[in-house]
């Protein structure tokens, strides 16, 4: 049984963002780590996860879509994404580090104190790039949840960058939101799970320092118009939000 659990998903290679919620107060005393997924698919990817794999046991890796793309991009083979940092990101990583990203689980199950078992995923128990949102139907939210044992009573997800936390039929269901790729409101977000209570956190950093460290620490060719689209500001909620809905139901 896990004491307390720090969440941290979709990373996106984007080293000063983690860095600052590395340096919480509440995430240097959790006993665990969760990463929910895309953790390297970003500017700078064998730098985040040499800092993330130095951390030891302490971290729990789940498989994120943008994972699973960056091994078969590192293997010569192709993707559906339009995403040009990703062939880049690939072709930065070491072979153990494509070898570690191979490796990685979806869905993982963790027991944590006052929460009992909980599920991480991506995008979905079933699915790691499925899209479901605060404001799926509850039917809809059934069906993605139709396979998860019933002793489970919190699912954590990632992928749509988008804090937040809902009941379903009884369940918690709890998105951190996205340390290196926010939606709505700049800077790193994040969960906590700790005393049976989830929380939702979010990392005060100046955009315009991260995005330059992002720029300095870089050797992608785009890294400063990355920066100024992903780290100096953030995406609109409701643009996501609109943009993600015809998948989501």
């Amino acid at each position: 049984m896990v004491s307390s659990v720090a969440v941290l998903s979709d990373v996106h290679g984007v080293l000063p963002a983690l860095e600052a919620v590395l340096a919480e107060p509440d995430v240097r005393a959790a006993e665990r780590i969760v990463l929910t997924g895309d953790v390297a698919a970003g500017p700078m990817p064998a730098e985040t996860l040499d800092t993330l794999t130095a951390l030891g046991e302490r971290v729990v890796w789940v498989r994120g879509n943008a994972d699973r793309e960056l091994v078969t991009l590192a293997g010569g083979g192709h993707t559906n994404i339009p995403d040009p940092v990703a062939p880049w990101a690939a072709s930065r990583l070491r072979p153990e580090q494509v070898e570690l990203l191979a490796g990685l689980a979806h869905p993982v199950t963790l027991d944590v104190d006052g929460f009992g078992p909980v599920l991480f995923c991506h995008g979905t128990p079933r699915d790691d790039e499925e899209i479901v949102l605060v404001d799926s139907p509850p039917e809809r939210w059934l069906d993605v949840l139709s396979d998860v044992d019933p002793a489970v009573r919190t699912v954590v997800c990632g992928h749509t960058h988008m804090p937040f936390q809902r009941l379903v039929d009884r369940r918690l269901i709890v998105n951190p939101g996205s340390v290196g790729m926010p939606y709505g409101v700049p800077g790193p977000h994040w969960a906590l799970l700790r005393d049976g209570v989830a929380t939702l956190r979010r990392t005060a950093v100046d955009p315009d320092a991260a995005a330059d460290a992002v720029v300095a620490g870089s050797t992608y060719a785009e890294a400063a118009a990355w920066a100024d689209e992903f780290v100096r500001t953030a995406h609109s909620d409701t643009e996501a939000l609109a943009a993600f809905t015809p998948s989501a139901r």
